[in-house]
């Protein structure tokens, strides 16, 4: 039986792993996806502002939620959680496919957000049941070039979807991915990892008898075809004479009240209730409430009304003009207030969602710091270096510039993978540090580019070694959190990870990008106007245009500079806090 639950865990890692990659490629896709969806959803490719929600409410909902899931995954076992993750996100995707507003969309994109976002912590959760700490470096690896490589794909699959169809497709492809990998996680949810095959075979004994309830399901699929059928609308169905009654809205304008609609609402509570009553039903949803206090919600939402006012303030924000959006101080008071209230339930809670040993260890909450840093120093790459391309190459569009970043975005995923194995004979700290230091050394000259780089071999080199220092800095920081905090806290401490990562690129994009505005409005300063450098020809003035220019390489110079600090405290942190006081080396 212990082989078996291996094996199953094993299964269960495999579509995890995948089922981060399609994450992953979802957080980027939207970048090219974003002007064919604004029109799609009824929007004008100028409403950027009301086309924000449909990125800042998927990394919402990727931040938030994590926590409690992760806590979840502690105490129920991580197949559920994962099973459940993916069935969030392949319902964001569907609602996100079908939608005919920014509503719909909005709503999807959230779900999707926050079932991608949970895989992440689930899936490091379950390597760290699977293998002990010498051995889990590869699989860790394998885990976090995965998630690099969505950057890479991502971009490549919405182009060529794009390129055959409309941007539906794409959101069309993450469903029926997005299900494959649902029912083959579905099919093992019961027998997860070694670690769990004693609570499986209790839960088994102690079940009451009874058949497989062939009721719960009819109702369940019964539900999910009407709900289908009324959000998809199939043209065939919709222009029947006798059948198109049934997508015809009882009340003007709302698409809820099709009798479809109507019948899929009515079916999800009869399966509710069957389930509530049933003697083996096929969800434990008597368990819910159980679950719900021995993971804390209150503390979670608590937690995640703090990370959403965060996520908002700098999500939502314009980086080229502006560090926060304009409601950002209240969001920023809003999430002090929160975190205080979450503080003192932390404190008083019987289970408390993040357990006082979780992280108490210095490798724990140190991997918390350098994470932050990482993220900080990380996003200034992604989104400063294709600026840059479209500013000192002469010509290049924003292909060219994409292209350009390429370099550094395939080295990350080899440096995750090396880092992993490396883990085999190094330590995390010497790995982490050395990475982040390589990466900082690669900062360093890019805060030197200007007019003439980005055309020589050697720039490439310089971001390919970054891109690889960065990836190399993956696998440690994982191994270290895992390795320090105990393993009923794996979860919430893998979820806590993340978290430090993303708010670390969202609260240093906008930070890095002050600095760099500072900069480039000195330098704007001392720049004469076009009537006086050029009077003869003041609309067509080459040395205004070189001046402005170079204003906005000297604005990246300081950006890159300011992160490459960033990746020296990450650098730094890794050496200091990371350290454990035994290894074992894997033979």
């Amino acid at each position: 039986m212990l082989r078996r639950a291996e094996r199953t865990g094993r299964a269960a890692l495999v579509l995890g792993v995948v089922g981060v990659l399609l994450a992953a490629a979802d957080t980027y896709v939207i970048v090219l996806a974003l002007p064919d969806m604004m029109v799609g959803v009824g929007l004008d490719v100028d409403e950027l502002q009301r086309a924000a929600p449909l990125v800042s409410m998927f990394l919402l909902g990727y931040v938030v939620v994590l926590p409690l899931v992760g806590r979840v995954s502690d105490v129920t076992g991580r197949l559920p959680v994962l099973t459940g993750s993916l069935l969030v996100f392949t319902a964001g995707s569907l609602l996100t496919a079908s939608a005919d507003g920014v509503a719909g969309a909005v709503v999807g994109r959230f779900l999707q957000g926050a079932g991608g976002g949970a895989l992440v912590p689930v899936t490091l959760a379950l390597v760290a049941d699977l293998w002990p700490p010498e051995r889990r470096g590869v699989p860790l690896g394998l885990v976090g070039a995965v998630q690099e490589l969505g950057s890479v794909l991502g971009p490549l699959f919405g182009a060529a979807v794009l390129a055959v169809a409309d941007w539906r497709a794409i959101f069309w492809v993450n469903f029926v991915v997005g299900a494959v990998l649902f029912a083959g996680t579905a099919a093992g949810r019961r027998r997860a990892t070694a670690a769990e095959v004693a609570e499986v075979a209790e839960a088994e004994a102690e079940a009451p008898p009874g058949r497989f309830d062939v009721l719960g399901a009819v109702l369940g699929l019964g539900a999910l075809a009407c709900a289908g059928v009324a959000v998809t609308r199939p043209a065939s169905l919709e222009q029947s004479v006798r059948w198109g009654e049934l997508l015809v809205p009882r009340l003007d304008g709302r698409e809820w009240t099709t009798p479809l609609a109507l019948a899929a609402f009515v079916l999800v509570v009869l399966f509710v209730a069957r389930e509530l009553t049933a003697r083996r039903p096929l969800l434990p949803l008597r368990r819910t409430p159980a679950v719900l206090r021995a993971a804390d919600l209150p503390g979670a939402l608590l937690l995640g009304v703090a990370l959403g006012g965060i996520v908002l303030t700098f999500a939502v924000a314009d980086p080229a003009v502006e560090l926060m959006a304009p409601s950002g101080p209240w969001l920023l008071a809003g999430s002090a207030v929160a975190l205080v209230a979450f503080g003192w339930r932390q404190r008083r809670a019987a289970t408390p969602l993040v357990p006082p040993d979780a992280v108490r260890a210095r490798p724990a909450w140190g991997a918390l710091v350098v994470s932050l840093f990482v993220g900080a120093s990380l996003v200034a790459v992604v989104v400063d270096v294709p600026i840059l391309a479209r500013t000192v190459l002469d010509g290049a569009d924003q292909l060219d510039a994409a292209l350009v970043l390429l370099r550094f975005l395939v080295a990350l995923p080899v440096g995750a993978m090396l880092g992993g194995w490396l883990l085999r004979r190094y330590g995390s700290a010497l790995l982490a540090g050395a990475g982040m230091a390589l990466g900082t050394a690669g900062l360093a000259v890019m805060a030197t580019w200007g007019v003439g780089s980005l055309d020589g071999i050697g720039d490439d080199a310089v971001l390919v070694a970054a891109g690889l220092g960065f990836g190399l800095a993956i696998a440690p920081v994982n191994a270290a959190l895992l390795a320090a905090a105990p393993g009923a806290t794996h979860g919430v401490a893998s979820a806590l990870l993340v978290v430090a990562r993303m708010v670390g690129m969202l609260a240093g994009l906008s930070a890095l990008t002050a600095i760099g505005l500072r900069r480039l409005y000195s330098v704007q300063a001392d720049i004469e106007s076009p009537a006086v450098l050029c009077p003869d020809s003041p609309t067509d003035c080459g040395p205004y245009d070189d001046a402005v220019r170079q204003a906005i390489v000297e604005q990246l110079q300081a950006t890159f500079t300011g992160a490459a600090v960033c990746a020296a405290a990450a650098a730094v942190g890794a050496v200091l806090l990371l350290r454990h006081r035994t290894r074992t080396v894997e033979g």
